[in-house]
């Protein structure tokens, strides 16, 4: 067994991992580890920014979860993909850069955080980004992560859906990572020069190019190793050989949602009980590690159209031809984007002090399945659009467990979806909202029919039925690992240290206190970046 010696072992190659590494090892003072179970990120699909729908499937890139079957949606087993790769989902994702409304972080802080507050975590965002539109208050302009503006090259239906959105009383809005959150408007993307701007491609790679930074792919952590109390390095396996590494100074678990409380427990710290019940001798009885999981769930309404739709181009194969030769010859039309050009934020009741839905517009369909892909590139052969929306703060809560002590294995994952009263009736709501805004003039004019869910499907109880059928995750689990003061309801403190043991650290979504109200790209990075500035402060 190799028994290396690094300042930093960083467990994940993800969207907070990647950041870590380059923040921990900027002053060449501190010698850092990554440690990725997954390969390398230089693959065309990845770089492609519509290419995700090829991702989906694809164990090459992919963890391929599965839960449990799930009562909320109708018993079926929900697919979880996360990115398994260099840059992590941020290699996988559909690279929409949302930063959640700024009372999400006020509640973070009310939690017992101090230092996770709305007002520094503007001056964070504005440090992390390189924003096409420009700095302003809001929005930061030099930092290491390019974000598109996304303002050129839409397809025209993107203007038409706001403009019916607006006539719904929904405001227009130029940039939902500014003042307000609110409205409809155009997605900013982590998409440069045609290419996706995964954490990898702005945080890792010019990270790598140090002499005091070390990346291992392939290499999957199987537990962390102790001294009594203390976090002293890693075990893992790479190309079936297992390898021990010593950590001098910490142990950062950035596996995401699933991985890291999963490490946690194959290492000791979790439920003592059920940890016994596995073999697995317990080192910190930790209750809520794995447990609190949150996800935002969404579904699309689709509508057959009057008018092209990206669907016309990309289905035949002259089109796939054409829209090839401009990606390639000058960077632009549909696959140099993500396939969400625009959506918005809406309340489902006016009496709500902030949105609690996010709507997705896509001048697309994808009802007819492709086997072992989201069809992204193989549309519908008719002229379709959708419109789609997830739940900004469900209330239902699942969890992660072990099904075994094999460090290899799955772990269980009951997502519980729409499993409280709650989360049925708002989504319901917001369901009715998608028909709303498909009756507004520009829209209603160019749409032929509702094809999915279907005019037939008009009552509570169909349209709750419906959803239950078809919704699904949108691929943000969050606070497994939750941030909090103190071990009884928490598994990490504030400075990102998990309780009851040193020299350890989780730093991904799994430390959300709450889910952020919007896509949790930015938020994981602004985990990464956070929580290395805490690090750095500790030496």
């Amino acid at each position: 067994m190799q028994h290396k010696t690094f300042d930093y072992i960083i467990v994940g190659a993800g969207s907070a991992g990647c950041v870590l590494a380059e923040r921990l090892s900027a002053n060449g003072r501190h010698s850092v580890l990554v440690l990725e179970a997954g390969g390398t990120d230089r693959r065309f699909y990845v770089q492609l920014p519509l290419g995700y729908g090829k991702l989906f499937y694809d164990p090459a890139v992919n963890w391929l979860y599965r839960t449990e079957p799930d009562p909320g949606l109708a018993g079926a087993r929900d697919h979880w993909p996360r990115g398994k790769i260099l840059g992590g989902s941020s290699s996988i994702n559909a690279m929409v850069w949302i930063r959640g409304h700024s009372s999400d972080y006020d509640d973070w802080e009310a939690a017992g955080n101090p230092g996770w507050g709305a007002e520094r975590v503007r001056q964070a965002y504005r440090a992390i980004e390189d924003n096409e539109a420009g700095a302003d208050h809001w929005r930061g302009a030099g930092g290491p992560l390019f974000i598109s503006a996304n303002r050129s090259d839409l397809h025209p239906l993107c203007e038409t859906f706001i403009a019916s959105a607006a006539a719904t009383g929904l405001p227009v809005n130029p940039d939902f990572n500014g003042a307000e959150q609110e409205g409809a408007g155009i997605y900013q993307m982590t998409i440069r020069g045609a290419r996706r701007n995964s954490t990898a491609r702005a945080f890792l790679r010019p990270a790598m190019k140090r002499p005091n930074v070390t990346v291992l792919t392939q290499a999957q952590v199987t537990r962390v190793l102790f001294d009594g109390t203390r976090a002293t390095g890693v075990e893992y396996e790479c190309r079936g050989q297992r390898h021990q590494v010593l950590a001098g100074r910490e142990v950062i678990l950035s596996g995401g949602a699933i991985n890291s409380p999963q490490l946690l427990m194959l290492s000791g710290i979790g439920d003592a009980a059920a940890l016994q019940a596995l073999g697995i001798a317990p080192r910190i009885h930790s209750p809520n590690v794995g447990q609190h999981l949150n996800d935002h769930q969404g579904i699309n309404y689709t509508w057959r159209m009057k008018v092209p739709t990206y669907n016309d181009l990309l289905r035949p194969w002259w089109g796939k031809l054409r829209a090839g030769m401009q990606y390639f010859l000058s960077g632009a039309g549909p696959l140099a984007k993500s396939i969400n050009h625009g959506g918005g934020f809406f309340r489902t009741s006016p009496d709500l002090a902030r949105p609690n839905m996010q709507l997705y517009f896509q001048a697309f369909s994808t009802l007819i399945p492709r086997e072992g892909e989201r069809p992204l590139l193989t549309p519908d052969p008719f002229s379709g659009l959708s419109i789609g929306l997830s739940n900004c703060r469900p209330t239902s809560r699942g969890a992660i467990t072990l099904k075994s002590a094999d460090p290899l294995a799955h772990p269980r994952i009951a997502a519980n979806a729409f499993s409280t009263d709650h989360d049925v009736a708002e989504m319901l709501l917001a369901v009715k909202f998608l028909r709303h805004i498909a009756a507004q003039e520009p829209i209603r004019s160019l749409i032929a029919e509702e094809l999915r869910p279907g005019p037939q499907v008009q009552s509570d109880e169909a349209l709750i039925a419906d959803f239950r059928a078809r919704s699904g995750t949108v691929y943000h689990p969050s606070c497994t690992a939750r941030m909090g003061p103190t071990a009884d309801t928490s598994v990490v403190d504030s400075d990102l240290c998990v309780h009851g043991v040193s020299g350890l650290r989780v730093c991904d979504a799994s430390v959300f206190p709450t889910l952020i109200g919007g896509n949790t790209n930015a938020p994981s990075i602004l985990v990464g970046w956070m929580g290395a500035e805490r690090i750095l402060r500790s030496v």
